[in-house]
């Protein structure tokens, strides 16, 4: 059976931590559907068009990453798409315990998908959307926050 895993996230905007766990789970997985997901919580700071325009531009070369657009519970999309696995970043205990929770109430409703935890590398651990749109708010450079190639003006 394939290995999918489903990598879900507003990636708004994309950064180098989003692709470095993408680039790093790679050897585990067949497929890593990137699930570009709307949050009902957010308003989005990017369109969603340019948001999945970066990440097909990012993993252009790479086969095995697919980026997809869905609404709803995370745990029906990889129902839908036969995902066995949903792939989370960690960079701090704040997130372990929001993750966790999430993880916990995903395993309810869908017993057979197991979440997997990465920890964000060093260099990439003070990263955040949040953080990007902060600093392009206040018209900073944030090239070296995202991945090469994406050029994002404040």
């Amino acid at each position: 059976m394939e290995k999918i895993a489903v990598f879900p996230g507003s990636f708004d905007p994309l950064t180098r931590g989003h692709e470095s766990i993408i680039l790093r789970s790679l050897p585990l997985f067949d497929k890593i559907i990137v699930a570009v997901g709307e949050n009902s919580g957010k308003k989005s700071f990017f369109p969603l068009d340019q948001r999945i325009g970066w990440l097909e531009q990012v993993f252009n070369n790479e086969p095995r990453v697919m980026i997809r657009q869905y609404i709803g519970l995370t745990v029906d999309f990889c129902r839908k798409v036969n995902a066995g696995y949903i792939l989370r970043g960690l960079r701090t205990s704040a997130d372990f315990e929001f993750e966790r929770t999430i993880g916990l109430m995903n395993k309810a409703l869908n017993p057979e998908v197991e979440t997997i935890f990465f920890l964000s590398s060093n260099e990439y651990a003070a990263i955040s959307s949040s953080i990007v749109r902060e600093v392009l708010n206040h018209g900073g450079d944030v090239s070296q926050f995202v991945p090469e190639g994406i050029k994002i003006q404040g």
